[in-house]
């Protein structure tokens, strides 16, 4: 069947639902990253006053620094097993059952938002509703992933859409919880149930995706190409070794041959070929995580009183983060400078430098250092270029990678890479621990 004759994506409703799709992927993160203030404000009702203390302290518990460590490690997790359980599990199960169970323990998070539970209880479930929604988020996103090679490229563009505005989704939500003027309990109900409707909505559009035309076009296209191309493969390959044991002097010699057509570079072969790539990527994330959200939500405005000091860490915070990170993704665009390896390294290492400067914002709570930038401004600034540049380097070393090998190798390329950025992503959230040490 010829491409020309393929349905039209009528209504653009196949480009609706991988928006929502993707928009699925990462808000459960969002949302949890972004209602740290009510967690902590939880945790630090029962926390005893009496521990040389003039009041409780409201993270005690460490509370972001678990979030982020105990989000990241399934990433990691995941990554590695994705070859071992993609192949022996269903695409249907994999998706519609991670999209149920990150609606179920979103509504475990609802429950508890109406019940009282005793402190050290409520850390426990919390933390382990984070790890198993971001463990099945894990598998949704590589299942999605390969769901969507399936389809032309304008698609994958998307989902990608669908992730970033995740982020602002989240922390709009918030926003509106906090302009509705209900009480606090009130607005965590409203905000945890926004989620849920949502991964509702997308499980249904889901089940909705096969029954369109043209999207079961190109599922079957892509299947029967994938077929025809094995049985050309194995055709070609039978053909070549038939061929070649005519020249050969040993059976060594043949052995050889089978292995080289068989398979492609070796993963450590690819990797010596985009290790720069690699490490500034883990890089970014390491120094992003690091900081982000454990201290920059820590950060408070330094006027005194009025709404601007209610909706700073919103505002400031998550949503300056989450535009700027947009808009540095969508400028690679039309830009991708540096267009050398060892540049990119460069850069990624002296974001290092945001570590110390939001170190020495107007971090509430400090212990061994003194505030030095205080004005908002100073924040603001920071926030801009630390996020700006997350966004712009990942995604320029994300593309340069598979450039650097050959195009059989180009899946492997983006395997490594993936591991890598969950690499960073964890040793980013354990880095946490140790700069919030040093306030």
């Amino acid at each position: 069947m010829d491409l020309k004759t393929s349905p039209e994506d009528k209504f653009l409703f196949v480009q609706i639902i991988f928006f929502f799709l993707g928009l699925g992927t990462l808000l459960p993160w969002n949302f949890f990253i972004t209602a740290l203030p009510y967690f902590e404000g939880r945790l630090s009702l029962n926390v005893s006053t009496s521990q040389n203390s003039t009041g409780p302290d409201r993270d005690h518990w460490h509370f972001g620094n678990w979030m982020t460590l105990l989000s990241m490690l399934p990433l990691l997790l995941f990554t590695c097993l994705n070859s071992f359980l993609y192949p022996r599990v269903s695409e249907k199960l994999r998706i519609a059952g991670s999209l149920f169970a990150i609606l179920f323990l979103f509504l475990v998070t609802v429950i508890m938002v109406k019940i009282s539970i005793p402190t050290l209880y409520f850390f426990i479930i919390t933390m382990s509703v984070i790890w198993f929604t971001n463990s099945f988020g894990a598998v949704l996103q590589g299942s999605l992933f390969g769901l969507i090679g399936l389809l032309p490229r304008r698609y994958s563009s998307v989902f990608m859409s669908g992730q970033g505005v995740a982020g602002m989704f989240a922390v709009m939500a918030s926003i509106f919880a906090k302009i509705s003027g209900a009480d606090k309990e009130m607005m965590a109900l409203g905000y945890f149930i926004t989620p849920c409707l949502v991964i509702l909505l997308t499980i249904v559009f889901y089940f909705l995706l096969p029954q369109l035309e043209f999207a079961k076009y190109h599922f079957s296209k892509s299947k029967q190409k994938h077929s025809e191309a094995e049985s050309n493969a194995e055709l070609l390959y039978q053909k070549g070794i038939k061929e070649d044991e005519k020249n050969m002097t040993s059976p060594a010699d043949v052995e050889f041959c089978i292995t080289e057509v068989k398979r492609g570079s070796s993963v450590i072969s690819v990797f010596r070929k985009i290790w720069m790539m690699a490490i500034s990527v883990c890089l970014v994330f390491t120094v992003t995580l690091s900081v982000f959200p454990v201290i920059t939500v820590r950060v408070g405005s330094h006027t005194s009183e009025g709404p601007w000091k209610e909706y700073f860490t919103l505002v400031a915070c998550f949503l300056l983060f989450n535009v700027m990170d947009w808009i540095g993704r969508s400028v690679t665009a039309v830009c991708t400078w540096p267009r050398k390896s060892s540049q990119l390294t460069l850069m990624a290492v002296l974001r290092a430098v945001f570590i110390p400067l939001f170190v020495l914002c107007n971090v509430k709570g400090r212990v061994h250092l003194t505030t030095v930038f205080l004005h908002d401004g100073w924040y603001i600034l920071f926030m801009v270029l630390f996020a700006f540049s997350n966004g712009y380097l990942v995604t320029v070393c994300t593309c340069y990678a598979p450039k650097l090998v050959s195009p059989k190798d180009a899946e492997t390329a983006g395997a490594v890479m993936a591991f890598f950025l969950a690499l960073g992503l964890a040793l980013g959230a354990a880095l946490s621990f140790a700069v919030k040490l040093m306030i």
